[in-house]
């Protein structure tokens, strides 16, 4: 991953992790290997851990502890009602960027 790649992955990564758990509750290092299976090969486990507890501490998700077959019980993370609420505002704002971006492509009209 190139450094203008990191910079703005760093602005999206809470959103797209919000977004993973909307699917499905997951632990810390599937997360991690989900985006380094969907090209994300430079994340680090600490930067995903790191947010998660930055987004639990703001109420963002639900945590479970569940039993692992090797050493301490993992944390599992799920998305609660106000963590979809900043989801959905999350992507309306992904949209109007998005927009507003592909208008400067196309030679500002």
């Amino acid at each position: 991953m190139g450094k203008q790649l990191t910079e703005m992955l760093k602005g999206t990564l809470e959103g797209i992790v919000l977004a993973i758990l909307s699917g499905r509750p997951a632990y810390g290092y599937e997360i991690t290997a989900w985006l380094r299976g969907q090209g994300f090969s430079d994340i680090a486990e600490g930067t995903v851990y790191a947010l998660l507890v930055r987004i639990e501490q703001r109420g963002l998700v639900d945590v479970e502890k569940v039993p692992s077959e090797k050493g301490p019980p993992r944390k599992v993370y799920s998305l609660n009602g106000q963590g979809r609420a900043y989801l959905d505002e999350f992507w309306r704002n992904w949209g109007f960027l998005a927009e507003r971006l592909e208008q400067l492509r196309e030679g500002g009209r």
